[in-house]
């Protein structure tokens, strides 16, 4: 008889957001969700995200940029030095493509518009777990927008030191596609396609999807 399979541990999260009625509909939202998700604590402040959060070692946190003090995006770049494999989605009312930008390059993954569903923030969530970068359709939309804006000749001159396939990736990730739909999309398996994104971070000097997409679009140096 086999042994069932053990149970995943479920996706730890933190919230960053100084309006507490929003945060606490956040938290209401992530405990609607059940099992597999914890929600592990509720910052009011950068300053208090920074002090608390690298103890209780959240996976995945969602990050207000319009915080008191200290700023989300300067917030973001703090955690992500802190906690490298923390997965952050900005929730914010911006849309401004430059602040979109900055919260990308400073370490996040992830961009969501307020107001945010139950369903959006279980969905993004799972997308972030599927290796993807959740975004509302607006912010995906200005992207896919500069990816076509920006000059060949800028993106060939990030990208002159991949291979063709890693090119080719980079170019996928820079269109918004999970990394499974990658892995479809040119059909290798998704272990042959992580070891392809490590290796494209390597070589842009970067650290995370977010920062090698911004580098290739020309928004970080």
């Amino acid at each position: 008889m086999n042994d069932p399979l053990p149970t995943p541990p479920p996706t730890r999260i933190g919230i960053v957001e100084d309006d507490p009625h929003l945060a606490e509909d956040l938290r209401s939202m992530l405990e609607e969700a059940g099992r597999g998700i914890l929600c592990v604590g509720i910052a009011k402040s950068a300053e208090q995200a920074l002090e608390e959060f690298p103890a209780l070692a959240p996976d995945l946190v969602f990050l207000d940029i319009n915080l008191p003090g200290m700023g989300g995006v300067e917030c973001a770049g703090h955690l992500s030095a802190l906690l490298p494999e923390l997965q952050i989605v900005m929730i914010t009312v911006f849309d401004d493509t430059e602040v979109v930008f900055k919260a990308l390059s400073a370490g996040a993954i992830g961009y969501l518009i307020k107001p945010v569903t139950s369903e959006r923030l279980q969905q993004a969530i799972q997308e972030v777990r599927d290796g993807g970068a959740p975004m509302s359709s607006a912010i995906a939309r200005r992207i896919v927008h500069t990816f076509r804006e920006t000059p060949a000749t800028a993106q060939s001159e990030v990208s002159s030191n991949l291979s063709t396939r890693e090119k080719e990736i980079l170019e996928l990730l820079a269109k918004g596609y999970l990394m499974k739909e990658i892995a479809e999309e040119i059909k290798i398996a998704h272990d042959t396609l992580r070891t392809h994104t490590t290796r494209i971070y390597k070589k842009l000097h970067v650290h995370s999807r977010s920062q090698a997409v911004a580098k290739f679009l020309g928004k970080i140096h």
